[in-house]
């Protein structure tokens, strides 16, 4: 499912526009970004939680070469898929 695609079952599940269901995904994501940037974090019981990780600097191989070469130290976004959610997906 691509943007567009989610937009549209957004629309259709809560009876928006697509034009308001698009908004509401444009200031979730926004809201979830800053979040994440600030280091914080987003919690939505049931669903799961979006948190940032650090990634500690490492020596990494070019594939095309075989060279060494140097991976900094990053910050990186990360989902953890809540018990619900889990729960749900597994629902044979």
């Amino acid at each position: 499912m691509n943007k567009t695609e989610l937009i549209d079952a957004i629309a259709k599940e809560a009876g928006l526009s697509k034009k308001d269901a698009g908004l509401a995904l444009n200031a979730f994501t926004d809201v979830v970004t800053k979040e994440l940037k600030k280091k914080g974090k987003v919690q939505l019981v049931g669903f799961g939680t979006f948190e940032t990780t650090k990634r500690a600097a490492r020596t990494g191989k070019n594939p095309q070469t075989g060279a060494a070469i140097k991976i900094p130290a990053s910050v990186a976004p990360k989902f953890k898929a809540g018990k619900a959610l889990k729960d749900l997906v597994n629902k044979k």
